[in-house]
């Protein structure tokens, strides 16, 4: 196995039990990246971070830098903000970097805020993190009072204030467009794009940047050492490190901070040092490779480099950074019920396909689960994935405005082509209970006299 010996850019502080404190922090390094930024210009900066080729770590893998450079020329305000509405079943990398490392996502904010000449950012948090939300208010004080946050920061002519809001606990606000809804006060809801980029039209119809929590803090890093250092680990289409949030039936599950596009997922999974192998050695049946919405992987796909091409041509998707491993003893049935009950119970509400569908194709699980399928079923499963997500193809089409409704499709379309037999399995099994009671039922009619 291939463990590599690139260095820790994000995670370096977590051994240490102050580190989501000023002190620890500064000790550690910290603010120096944001004193050397304000000796460049903003310009500059962001020219460091295109050279990183840091793509965002929220699941779509677009670059940061290319990103930042949406915000049309002249239009102010502009905002920053942050989207720590972690919601990815199984995806928890980005808690562990706001309870731990706090400063080091402000440092990135402030930093990010500079390059695109933002004078406010919003960190957004999930409304269930509540260290987390603790930790960063707590951070936020101790920048403030030492001069970090604020007006004339460090002595400079630059001003930022950042603004920590909590959410409510919905899926949906990990969407950005729906994220700056909920920022507004509103329901959280996707909006269309176009006409909504958030680049153009985000936060009260300004020019808006949403990054991701590790997305922002690989910037104090970049900064520090330069786009081109950064740009010197991990493969050609996937720069430096990335954190993979490791559960499941492995006996280490965990948060790992690996060289992105060289690690492999037999590495991450299998080395001592990382998932450490399935528990009670048994075999893998099959692994989501980046959140819940991802199309299942197995055995043939280990290989398969941490890299975003290669998992996409593969047809899956590192998304959240998030891999969910299954071994043999896994009901297929029940594990892509409880993905699909997760999305139907989360759909917003506002896109009929979603709305309808993905209750739907819970009910039709849940009866094929209880004893009660039907052999029709599988078929009208495949029926409503298709009105969902067209072609049930990957990267999938999509009838809604956001991508849930095509999530709660991936793990249906995985679970029937992998593991069609256990799905018939249960219908059939339901089908002859069915048949042996209508028979007992016929027999207790004929024994009863008439007359």
């Amino acid at each position: 196995m291939a463990v590599t010996d690139a260095p820790k850019m994000i995670t370096s502080r977590f051994g240490r039990d102050d580190a989501h404190t000023l002190a620890g922090y500064e000790a550690s390094g910290g603010y120096q990246a944001l004193r050397k930024a304000l000796s460049m210009t903003p310009e500059q900066v962001h020219t460091q971070v295109k050279e990183a080729s840091l793509l965002g770590r929220g699941g779509a893998g677009f670059p940061a830098g290319v990103k930042w450079g949406f915000c049309p020329d002249g239009v102010w305000p502009r905002y920053i903000v942050v989207n720590g509405d972690e919601s990815e079943p199984g995806t928890y990398k980005d808690r562990m970097l706001m309870e731990r490392d706090p400063h080091q996502l402000i440092e990135g904010v402030l930093i990010a805020a500079y390059a695109v000449g933002c004078a406010q950012a919003f960190l957004y948090v999930r409304g269930e993190m509540a260290l987390a939300q603790e930790r960063i208010a707590a951070a936020l004080n101790e920048a403030y009072a030492a001069g970090y946050v604020g007006k004339s920061i460090l002595g400079s002519d630059f001003s930022v204030d950042v603004v920590l809001h909590w959410g409510a606990g919905a899926y949906i606000v990990g969407e950005e467009t729906a994220l700056i809804e909920s920022l507004e006060g509103n329901r959280g809801m996707p909006r269309l794009k176009p006409p909504f980029f958030p680049a153009a039209k985000g936060l009260y119809m300004q020019p808006t940047i949403v990054n991701n929590v590790e997305t922002l803090s690989n910037v104090p890093w970049i900064i520090t050492h330069g786009g081109e250092a950064y740009a010197g680990f991990g493969a050609e289409g996937s720069k430096g490190t990335r954190m993979f949030a490791v559960s499941g039936h492995v006996k280490n599950p965990g948060v790992y901070e690996v060289e992105f596009g060289v690690t492999t997922f037999r590495d991450l999974i299998y080395a001592p040092v990382y998932g450490g192998g399935i528990r009670s050695d048994r075999q893998l049946k099959a692994f989501i490779p980046g959140g819940a919405s991802a199309p299942w992987f197995y055995e043939e796909h280990l290989d398969l480099p941490l890299e975003k091409v290669a998992v996409d041509k593969a047809g899956s998707m590192l998304g959240s950074g998030a891999v969910v491993v299954m071994d043999e003893t896994t009901d297929a049935v029940k594990a892509c019920l409880n993905v699909v009950r997760f999305f139907a119970h989360e759909s917003c509400g506002k896109c009929t396909p979603c709305r309808e569908g993905t209750t739907w194709l819970e009910r039709i699980l849940s009866r094929i689960d209880d004893g009660y399928g039907r052999s029709s079923d599988l078929a009208l499963l495949m029926d409503v994935c298709d009105n969902i997500s067209p072609g049930i193809a990957w990267p999938p089409k999509q009838t809604t405005i956001c991508p849930l409704g095509p999530s709660a499709v991936s793990p249906i379309s995985s679970a029937l082509q992998r593991f069609r037999p256990e799905f018939e399995a249960k219908v059939a099994a339901a089908t002859k209970a069915r048949a042996d009671a209508v028979a007992v039922a016929v027999d207790v009619r004929t024994a009863v006299p008439h007359g």
